[in-house]
């Protein structure tokens, strides 16, 4: 469970799925404008949106959630902000017309 304070950004721009801390934490100070060890939650997704991370700092480090779908996609909001609850519904995907990813 995400406390409610944990504030969760979403990147709009397609990220690459090689990058790992160091590339995802550039990435969340370049596009969205925040610093990564502040405690929020960061989620990324490639341009196919079928691969998606999540980093976030717990405090002592910095932790990443892969996750890669085989017969759905990720449907990121248009916003910049999301809370929990939507990032469950984000994690779970959804089924694409083929029943493949695009």
């Amino acid at each position: 469970m995400i406390p409610a304070s944990v504030r969760i950004f979403v990147c709009q721009a397609p990220q690459d799925m090689r990058r790992s801390f160091e590339g995802l934490t550039l990435a969340a100070s370049e596009h969205l404008g925040e610093d990564a060890g502040g405690g929020a939650l960061f989620v990324f997704a490639n341009k196919r949106k079928n691969r998606i991370k999540v980093l976030w700092f717990d405090g002592n480090g910095h932790c990443i959630l892969y996750k890669r779908l085989h017969r759905r996609r990720f449907e990121l909001p248009t916003g910049r902000t999301i809370d929990a609850r939507t990032l469950g519904v984000i994690l779970r995907g959804v089924e694409t017309a083929r029943g493949t990813a695009r």
